[in-house]
């Protein structure tokens, strides 16, 4: 199923995309004349995916209903409402980074002059990823998969335009996806964190990478680089698992102004959902709700065109520019940059 929230005469429903995603089947208007009362699963995406295997049964019967039966005002065209992120307020918000030509590019970027970046390229090439300084100085992240917590309050859909803040000149898109969780755990085992997985979407973390630069070098962060109103852009679908049997095995794409920008692959992730679960739930209980994040994609080759963000081929957005993140078999998610007035 391909699951959206979104908001219709001033009231959010979540529905089910049909017809090539240009229609929406309305789930809860669909179940009360399929079975004669509301279904509290459909009251919102945090209770359908509280609701599990239980939920996503009861979503399928009613979905049957309303495409064999075609009840009048059930399904609604897309372009008539306005798309929310799938769960507009997460219950949390954890960014990993588990590209490592991500970590290596920004490591790169954030902590060597340009001329040994580019020494270190040519190492990478020639004698190996092992032998680089880059790869020294991010030791610690092939030990664990890091993450840092975000603003679970500025989240944004499809559709909706960020405001560059005004205290950076260096605002820049993320190419990521993500999962929402369905399932409460703690201690969870990786082989059985895939059942905790409630369903797939595209994620935009944006960034203003001169704040973000200046606060990591205190060792702490990042806080301002990423927290401003709207930097959490998530959508537009929830794609169920059943949808995506091998997401390791995506393709993932960045156009800016409708020109592919970056592109990466899910093939480039050294740590799995199922990894950043397993440690994240290490003495810790997890929620339905909750928002994990993949950070940057890349593929795993080095590259002038294996870099997903701007801060790795020095280019940024400006006011005016329409950011759009693809990923195999989730969609699109599609967001403008305006200025601040």
């Amino acid at each position: 199923m391909r699951l959206v929230t979104f908001q219709r005469q001033g009231l959010p429903e979540i529905g089910a995309l049909a017809e090539a995603d240009s229609k929406i089947i309305r789930l809860q208007a669909a179940e009360q004349l399929r079975g004669g009362a509301a279904n509290p699963h459909f009251q919102s995406m945090l209770a359908f995916l509280q609701g599990a295997s239980a939920a996503r049964e009861a979503a399928q019967r009613t979905i049957e209903f309303a495409r064999s039966q075609r009840p009048e005002g059930v399904a609604i065209e897309r372009a008539g409402v306005e798309l929310l992120a799938p769960v507009p307020r997460p219950e949390s918000i954890r960014d990993f980074m588990v590209f490592e030509q991500h970590v290596i590019n920004c490591t790169r970027r954030f902590e060597m002059p340009h001329w040994l970046a580019s020494l270190d390229r040519l190492v990478d090439t020639t004698l190996g990823r092992k032998a680089t300084l880059s790869y020294h100085k991010a030791r610690s992240w092939y030990e664990r998969p890091v993450y840092y917590k975000g603003n679970r309050m500025s989240v944004i859909g499809d559709g909706a335009c960020v405001t560059i803040p005004r205290h950076t000149k260096a605002f820049d898109w993320e190419l990521e996806f993500g999962i929402f969780l369905c399932r409460q755990g703690r201690d969870i085992p990786k082989e059985k964190a895939r059942d905790f997985i409630g369903g797939y979407t595209i994620f935009n973390d944006f960034s203003a990478r001169d704040i973000q630069k200046t606060e990591m070098g205190g060792r702490l962060g990042p806080a301002k680089g990423k927290d401003f109103d709207a930097g959490n852009a998530i959508g537009p679908p929830l794609v169920t698992p059943d949808e995506i049997p091998e997401p390791y095995n995506l393709e993932m794409r960045a156009r800016v102004n409708g020109e592919e920008v970056s592109y990466g692959h899910t093939k480039g992730m050294r740590w799995t959902f199922e990894d950043l679960i397993a440690y994240a739930s290490r003495d810790e209980t997890l929620y339905p709700g909750e928002f994990f994040g993949s950070g940057t994609a890349t593929v795993p080759e080095s590259g002038a065109n294996r870099c997903c963000c701007g801060l790795e081929m020095g280019r940024f957005l400006q006011a005016g520019d329409t950011v759009e993140l693809e990923v195999e078999r989730i969609g699109k998610l599609t967001n403008r940059v305006v200025g601040r007035s």
